[in-house]
Formats: structure tokens, C-alpha cells, sequence
């Protein structure tokens, strides 16, 4: 269906991949990997027509529909969220039209007789329109565009309301509805699970899963790669390398690989210092004079193993937590009224009572605009409650991480002063350290905080708080941004924290790894369950699968 034949892409002077060869077929649904800057939106791109390779050729046929959701949703407004959507399909609704007009012109003929190879033509047009339309379909648009918009998470009542009234999450959200509503014959996603919600997350995931066109997607969600790829496109050393599974075994064949490398490497190492021994003593003796040439020669023709320059996994031992009270939070009928500013009163939450215990790993869940960010902002005395009282315990050392944090990073600053700056106890050797935990090494500490991508100033904050003696984490969204790499030094911090951690995250894998109770806020209220994520998670993705 699409065929991608010894691709060469080139990025300034970087070139991004050479030679690449992979095809789409129909149906197939793949994932696309590869660190930042590699040439993932690139590869899009180039499918897209958007730009064009330097070397080798893009196949794909010339009716092929192709869907792009990218990151970069474009100017809405001036339409309802519904209207927005169904913009989408405005190649469907002309056709519509010109269906219309050759029916009309059909029944004309009856009495006034026309041309037979205009009639024939006519015919021939309004057959392909046909089953295009339906393919497409055209006969139930726009039920079938508020079935995504509601699964998505959008409200029968937001359906009427102005786009540009929506914060720019959920303009994404209108967006991917747009490139899902056209039910392509390829689907490129790029991110598609940022700012959604676990509900819509799992309402995507069986979307994609029933959908019987291609796909070729990136997401730093594990588990959702996991549930609908099987295949992984690589990214990897300028080369396109095709995995034959989902992503977990994309990651254990891609270890094999590079085991295998090493070792061939190594050989070649030894091989190439054994010449170079021989070349060595014997290039001043006449009588080895031939066999010193034919060996300089021989190495000459070896095409050298390359490593893959594997970011480096650098442990850090975080300072020991001093041990708190056995109650960290007792929550005693609380709740929060925000106030906005025409005066309107949003109450978020009521009646809450609970207890935040030692050693409790607690996942926050709920729906987007639930009250879990304010939640963890009354829990932890950066907001006051509207009603009733919140009461942290006695012993207590707090790190309080949101999306807030990364806005008061010092721009000028580099990542070493501002870790130092943060935690001034911290040695320069302990620093560095930690940095490389981080996915810092090198030189990349005297990057100026000011041109660190958003994944960046996330770890680097993160590594700020984790690197005090603290006894609980407060932590709200700490996965946006981070990348499955970054993710995963995360979760086996948290995993080692000695601890009370409470956590917003929409990553199931990160919180399946680390909470051992869930609240859940719905309607206003909170729902405690006394068992580890996955059980609640097993809950709902039932409820969601009565609903799809």
C-alpha cells in the first residue's frame, strides 16, 4: 500500500536516515520509535507528501486516503466543536452534492434523452461516488462525529459550544476526533494520547483496535503501543529497522541485537589490535616488508562495527528518607470552591474524608476537570480547603512536583547551577551524579536551562526534589512530557522511594509499577479502593467495553 524504497532524509547537515525500506500494508497497525530528533515527524512527512527525500522514492496509491494527527492542531475557531469536527469530511460532503446533482440529471433524462457517453461517464462517476461515500461513511457522519467526540470525553452539551471557547488540550481532542471521523485508509498518530484522560484513553485504544485501515503511530504510553501494534519501525543510527512484535519485544530483540553487536565488536577490536601489533613491530624490517603491506591493506578494506551511542543508565543512591508519622494526611470533610473571575462559583469537590497512611502509594484518578490537580493542592497546603479541615502529619519533609514547576526554572541558568541551586548540600561529584540519572551526562550540564525541551525541565525538576531527604512526594503529572526511557528512571525511583508517594499520571504501565491504593474523584466525590491499580484498572476497562 505504501512502500518506502532506500530512503535517504537529511536535516541540515545531519542526516536523519539512509536507505530506508518498509512498507505499510492494509490493516497493519505499527508503532514508530526513536529518540528526539531522529526523523519520526520526518518519516510522517515524507508519507504526507509534505516533503520530499533526497535519495530513493515514496510509493503509495493515488487514491489512498491518509489521516496525520500531530501535535500542532492549527487555528479553530468560528465553528461549534461539532461543526469543527465534521469540517473533516468536506471531501465526503461535496460529494454529497455532486451525488445529488447526477441523480437529478439522471431522472432529467427520462424526458429529455442525453449523450450515451455522458450517460455512461455520469454513471461510472456517480458508482465510484457511491461506494467511496459509504466506505467513507458519509450516510452517518455526524452521528458517527459526536460517538467520537463523546468518547473522546467531550459532554452533549460542549457540542454546540464555540471551539475556540476550549483550553488547547481539548482543541488535540477535536483534532483527533477530525482525523478519526474520516475513517482513512492510513492513519499517522503522532502522540495521540496526550491530554486525554484514562477513560479516553481506553476508548481509543478499542477505537484503533476495531479500525481496519493502517496505522503507524509514536506514543510514549506503553501500554497503549502494546495493545495495538505488532510491528515496531526503529529509528535507530541513520537506519530504519522493522521489529516484528509490539513494543515490549521490540525492546527485548533490540537488547538481543545489541548484545550480539557488542560482542561482534569486541572481536573486531581484538582482531584490529592484533594487526596493528604485527603492523607495528615489523613496518622497519625489510624481510616483513610485503606481509606489513598486505595487512595495512586488509585493514584498510575492514568496515569497522559502529556502537550505538546507548545513553547511559547512571545509578544514583537518593538520600534515605527520614521516617513520618504513621497518618500523613487526615482529610476531614473537605472541599474546594473556586471562584472565577465573573464571579462564578465552581465547586470541584465536597464531603471528602480519608487518610493518607506511611508508605502509601496512591493513585489519583479520574476524568479531566475531576479535581485531581486541586485535590493534590489542598492535600499538600498549597491551596487552603473551602470546607472542612486537612491535616498533615508530624515528621514530615514534602517535594511537591506540577507542570507550575518547570515555568520557575531559572532560564539563565545552567542544568548544574540550577540542581545545585536547588539542593546547595549536594557535592559537585553528587551532582553530576545525579544529573546522569537524569539523563544528563557529559557536557549537557552546562546546557542553559532556557533551550531544554519540556521533557528536559521535567527530569530536571524532578531530579531537584528527588535528590532532598523527603518522605512524601506529591506528584501531578510527572509523566508529561518524559519520553518511555525517562519514564522508566522515574518509576524505579519511585519504585526504591522509602515513602509516601500520592500521584496523578495517566500512564497505566508507570502506575501500575508503584501504586498500592487508588482514590478516584467522581461527580465531586471520592472513591477509595484498598488494592493495587491494576484491580481498578480491570474495573473500568470493563465499563468501558459495555460502552463501545
Amino acid at each position: 500500500m505504501i512502500s518506502l524504497s532506500n530512503v535517504t532524509k537529511q536535516f541540515g547537515e545531519s542526516i536523519l536516515f539512509e536507505n530506508a525500506s518498509f512498507q505499510i500494508n492494509p490493516g497493519q497497525k505499527m508503532g514508530l520509535v526513536g529518540p528526539n530528533g531522529a526523523g519520526k515527524s520526518s518519516l510522517f512527512r515524507l508519507i504526507m507528501g509534505e516533503e520530499s527525500a533526497d535519495q530513493g522514492q515514496v510509493s503509495k496509491p493515488e487514491r489512498l486516503v491518509i489521516s496525520y494527527f500531530s501535535q500542532d492542531v492549527g487555528e479553530m475557531s468560528g465553528r461549534s466543536v461539532l461543526n469543527e469536527v465534521l469540517s473533516a469530511a468536506e471531501k465526503i460532503t461535496r460529494l454529497q452534492i455532486r451525488m445529488k446533482e447526477i441523480e437529478q440529471i439522471l431522472e432529467k433524462s427520462a424526458e429529455e434523452p442525453i449523450d450515451d457517453d455522458l450517460m455512461a461517464s455520469l454513471l461510472e462517476e456517480y458508482g465510484e461516488g457511491q461506494s467511496f461515500f459509504e466506505t467513507r461513511g458519509g450516510y452517518e457522519l455526524e452521528p458517527a462525529a459526536k460517538r467520537i467526540l463523546t468518547g473522546l470525553g467531550f459532554k452533549p452539551s460542549d457540542l454546540n459550544e464555540p471551539i475556540e471557547s476550549f483550553s488547547g488540550g481539548w482543541k488535540m481532542r477535536a483534532a483527533l476526533a477530525k482525523v478519526l471521523l474520516v475513517n482513512p485508509d492510513v492513519l499517522l498518530m503522532d502522540e495521540p494520547t496526550n491530554h486525554l484522560d484514562l477513560e479516553s484513553i481506553l476508548w481509543l485504544e478499542h477505537w484503533l483496535i476495531d479500525f481496519k485501515g493502517a496505522v503507524l503511530m509514536t506514543s510514549h504510553d506503553r501500554d497503549f503501543m502494546n495493545r495495538i501494534v505488532s510491528k515496531i519501525v526503529s529509528i535507530e543510527q541513520r537506519k530504519v529497522i522493522v521489529y516484528g512484535g509490539n513494543y515490549d519485544f521490540y525492546e527485548k530483540e533490540r537488547q538481543i541485537r545489541l548484545d550480539q553487536l557488542l560482542s561482534a565488536h569486541k572481536r573486531q577490536e581484538d582482531m584490529l589490535a592484533k594487526e596493528h601489533e604485527f603492523i607495528s613491530r615489523f613496518a622497519a624490517r625489510a624481510s616483513h616488508a610485503a606481509q606489513v603491506q598486505s595487512r595495512v591493506k586488509k585493514l584498510e578494506k575492514i568496515e569497522r562495527i559502529e556502537i550505538p551511542a546507548e545513553q547511559q543508565r547512571v545509578k544514583f543512591i537518593f538520600p534515605k528518607a527520614p521516617r513520618s508519622g504513621n497518618d500523613v494526611v487526615k482529610m476531614e470533610n473537605i472541599g474546594k470552591t473556586w471562584t472565577k473571575e465573573n464571579g462564578q462559583q465552581n465547586r470541584v469537590f465536597h464531603g471528602i474524608t480519608g487518610m493518607v497512611r506511611r508508605l502509601d502509594k496512591i493513585a489519583i484518578v479520574g476524568v479531566n476537570g475531576a479535581g485531581k490537580s486541586t485535590f493534590l493542592k489542598v492535600i499538600s497546603n498549597q491551596t487552603d480547603a473551602t470546607e472542612g479541615k486537612s491535616t498533615m502529619g508530624a515528621s514530615l519533609t514534602m517535594g511537591y512536583f506540577s507542570q507550575h514547576a518547570l515555568e520557575v526554572l531559572n532560564p539563565s541558568a545552567t542544568v548544574l547551577e540550577e540542581i545545585q541551586t536547588r539542593n546547595p548540600d549536594l557535592t559537585l561529584g553528587s551532582a553530576r551524579s545525579l544529573l546522569g540519572a537524569f539523563l544528563f551526562p557529559g557536557d549537557s550540564v552546562h546546557k542553559k536551562v532556557s533551550v531544554l525541551s519540556g521533557g528536559e525541565k521535567s527530569r530536571l525538576v524532578l531530579a531537584g526534589i528527588l535528590s532532598r531527604p523527603v518522605n512524601f512526594l506529591v506528584l501531578d503529572e510527572p509523566t508529561n512530557h518524559l519520553d518511555i526511557v525517562s519514564r522508566e528512571i522515574l518509576m524505579e525511583a519511585l519504585q526504591e522511594f522509602e515513602g509516601t508517594i500520592v500521584i496523578v499520571s495517566h500512564d497505566r504501565h508507570f502506575l501500575r509499577q508503584i501504586a498500592n491504593r487508588v482514590f478516584e474523584i467522581h461527580d465531586g466525590e471520592l472513591r477509595t479502593y484498598e488494592g493495587r491499580y491494576d484491580e481498578y484498572l480491570e474495573r473500568v476497562e470493563s465499563q468501558i467495553s459495555q460502552l463501545s
